[in-house]
This record gives structure tokens, sequence and C-alpha cells, in this order.
């Protein structure tokens, strides 16, 4: 059986996702790209973190979460919001992403739910 083609990334999703990762950023103390780009550990290039957060491109899923850890619990910049409520939001962002059509998880738990075996049923 043939995969099947998947629509392409609605700009909607992807403004979601450069704006979750602008928010963490700026959040972890990082007041440009720039200087998040040039952090000890950062997981991308100034010009992807910019195309991301610009909504031009999406991340796939390992690097979208590989950023939020390195905003999260990297070493952060200058004026970080408290660490708990910068944890607070990183577990937001990637509940908000998770449910976005673009990363197809909520889809994977639809098809899980279609899928489970009827526990009435035997055999």
């Amino acid at each position: 059986m043939a995969r099947t083609k998947h629509p392409p990334i609605s700009d909607d999703d992807r403004e979601v996702v450069g704006a979750l990762l602008r928010d963490l950023r700026r959040a972890a103390g990082f007041r440009s790209v720039e200087a998040a780009a040039t952090a000890p550990g950062c997981p991308a290039s100034r010009q992807t973190i910019y195309t991301y957060e610009r909504g031009e491109a999406t991340p796939a899923l390992p690097q979208l979460l590989d950023l939020v850890e390195f905003f999260v619990l990297g070493p952060g910049g200058t004026g970080a919001i408290d660490r708990q409520d910068l944890r607070t939001r990183g577990v937001a962002a990637v509940a908000r992403a998770l449910q976005l059509p673009a990363y197809h998880v909520a889809r994977a738990w639809d098809l899980v739910e279609r899928m489970m075996p009827d526990p009435r049923v035997s055999g």
C-alpha cells in the first residue's frame, strides 16, 4: 500500500511554532536570535532560528524539542525569567506543538484509539 501524501504544513501552524520558539527564546533571556545562536550548546544556527521564528519553515519534531530543551534547560541569557516559570512555558509550548496537525501526534493518538481492542470481545 502506497503511503498517503500529507498536505503541506499550514501557515497557521508555522506561525504558532515560530511564536512558541520566539517566546521561549526571549523568556530564556536571549534578547536576540544572534545571542541564542552563539550560546554554547545551541542546536541551530542563527539563520535556522530566524527562519522558524518568522514562520518561513517548521522544524521537524526532534529539532523543535532540541530547541525547546536548549531554551528551557540550557545556559540562558541575561534577564531570563524565573526558572520554574520558564519550565512551565516549555511544557506548555511542547504540549501545544504536539496538538498541531504539522506533527501528526493527535492523528497518531486517534489511530491508537481506533485500534484499541474491545475488552468485551475475546479472541
